[in-house]
């Protein structure tokens, strides 16, 4: 007989595999022009409970969801318990540069991730989820009459595609009640592909494909602690911090070109050149919290995060960088984080609604690269609720992030989005003793 939880997880099965189907129909995991850089943008990690507080994590220690963010807080969990979590997100963006404007909709599974307790006070954690995205695609047309009456009209279009995801394994045991250390292997793969075509209206002209295909890869550590003090009552403190090993990529940046002209290709350029020798590489991570937490009622949270990619090797390496109108270059990336959340009251058997878990968050990113010198910067705030389903701490998780990147000086192109996610977290009893009378 098929239990709750079993329907649950059928239903989120067949539902997650519609998605990625429609998904596939000439989508991105995620759509940015900024995302032609460097490895594309760098997703913010966290599930649906973690993105609907401003993306918090490193000193949240929560039983009822799993929280990956930090290898230590997979401790704070009931010993006897299977968890699961798995999201979806939607994003809607619109983007402005000077009287043009555009918009693009992108769909994405964004998570999965699995946890079980070892031995009371330690637990083991494994998930996937990106680490970083590309989906871009620019038109122009030739506007010069010189040009154009020489050669008739000229289109230019260039696109991006792919993802570099990351598959972790961690876990994290507890000492004395308080203080819990963890540890993480980190398996980065993926694939990034970049596209210029150049088409001539005349027939007696040659179109011109060129681009660079990515194949990515390495493997890191992830460090993490949390201390958790009692100051008054049933409030505690927790203090959390976390560290991530920089690691060198492997894999190869293939780079070509081709001609093109009634049916005839010509190879211009074709060259690999394998990403270990070139010294390209994935920076380390630090990132520092504290959380203040009023019992099963309420918790609020501030993080800090710090990555230095000035010594990724992007900027020299061919493939990653872009050459045009924008000179990019690499550099220090900074995250500042603050997160709440609040239940009413869990155990009121009479108000469904007062059981719900309501949470808000703020967030400011400084990108891990520079336009002509300057910062790009996103700045948001999200909402979000965790709805309870059924017994123990199964839950959906609906969360909403409204956001800016850059701004329209600089003649940067200003991106504002609304991203709607959705989490399933699945919560049951696998490893009790079954007694008999």
């Amino acid at each position: 007989m098929i239990n709750k939880i079993e329907r649950i997880l059928l239903i989120a099965v067949f539902f997650v595999m519609g998605a990625v189907a429609s998904a596939q129909d000439g989508t991105y995991g995620a759509y940015s022009p900024y995302s032609i850089y460097g490895i594309g943008d760098i997703s913010k990690q966290g599930t649906a409970f973690n993105k609907s507080m401003g993306g918090v994590g490193v000193a949240t220690r929560n039983r009822r969801f799993i929280n990956y963010l930090n290898p230590a807080a997979v401790t704070a969990r009931d010993s006897l318990s299977f968890m699961a979590d798995f999201g979806l997100a939607q994003s809607n963006n619109v983007f402005k540069q000077g009287d043009l404007r555009s918009a693009h909709n992108t769909f994405n599974i964004y998570n999965f991730v699995m946890s079980f307790p070892i031995y009371r006070s330690s637990a083991f954690m494994v998930g996937i989820t990106p680490f970083s995205d590309m989906g871009y695609d620019f038109s122009s047309v030739e506007t010069d009459p010189n040009i154009i009456g020489n050669t008739g009209n000229i289109s230019y279009d260039s696109f991006g595609t792919g993802s570099v995801y990351q598959v972790f394994a961690g876990a994290g045991v507890t000492f004395w009640k308080r203080l819990s250390l963890g540890a993480e292997l980190i398996y980065y793969f993926g694939n990034l592909d970049k596209v210029t075509n150049m088409d001539y209206s005349n027939s007696s002209y040659r179109s011109v494909n060129s681009g660079s295909d990515l194949m990515v890869r390495g493997v890191t550590g992830k460090f993490g602690l949390q201390y958790e003090q009692k100051i008054a009552g049933d409030v505690y403190v927790t203090i959390g911090a976390t560290y991530r090993l920089g690691s060198g990529m492997k894999g190869e940046a293939t780079n070509y070109r081709y001609a093109n002209q009634s049916g005839v290709t010509d190879t211009l350029k074709y060259d690999a050149v394998g990403l270990k020798g070139a010294g390209v590489k994935f920076a380390d991570e630090l990132g520092v919290g504290i959380a203040v937490k009023g019992g099963e009622k309420w918790m609020a949270e501030f993080d800090y995060l710090r990555s230095d990619w000035r010594k990724s090797g992007f900027d020299s390496t061919p493939g990653f960088g872009v050459s045009g109108d924008s000179k990019f270059s690499s550099t220090v990336s900074q995250s500042f984080r603050a997160g709440f959340e609040i239940v009413p009251n869990r155990n009121d058997i009479r108000y469904y609604f007062r059981r719900c878990t309501y949470r808000a968050g703020l967030y400011y990113d400084q990108a891990y690269y520079k336009l002509d010198g300057a910062n790009v910067n996103t700045m948001g705030v999200t909402l979000g609720i965790t709805l309870p389903v059924f017994r123990l701490y199964n839950g959906l998780t609906l969360g909403v992030d409204f956001g800016q990147k850059a701004h329209s000086r600089n003649n940067m192109i200003r991106e504002r989005y609304a991203m709607f996610v959705i989490g399933f977290n699945i919560h049951d009893i696998w490893f009790r003793k079954v007694q008999y009378n």
